[in-house]
């Protein structure tokens, strides 16, 4: 949805402290988190339109972000 913060932090505030030990400590979680963020970052400038791709350009994104986040997720709860 337009104007929902996706990022991690926001998504799982209950795991901010193992978010922060996993980026600092885990490379592979750490470049996941990033290119998960980069591809937030480009979802909410199309949500905004200084970006205006293909409808299915933005649904491919918007799928790379949730399997992302769900490959984070199951890292956070090892």
């Amino acid at each position: 949805m337009f104007g929902e913060n996706h990022d991690l932090h926001h998504e799982f505030p209950e795991y901010n402290d193992k978010i922060r030990e996993l980026k600092i400590s885990n490379a592979h979680f750490a470049k996941m988190f990033d290119k998960y963020h980069e591809t937030n970052k480009e979802i909410h400038r199309i949500e905004q339109a200084l970006e205006t791709p293909s409808d299915e350009y933005t649904e491919t994104l918007k799928k790379k972000r949730l399997d992302l986040k769900d490959q984070l997720f199951d890292m956070i709860k090892q």
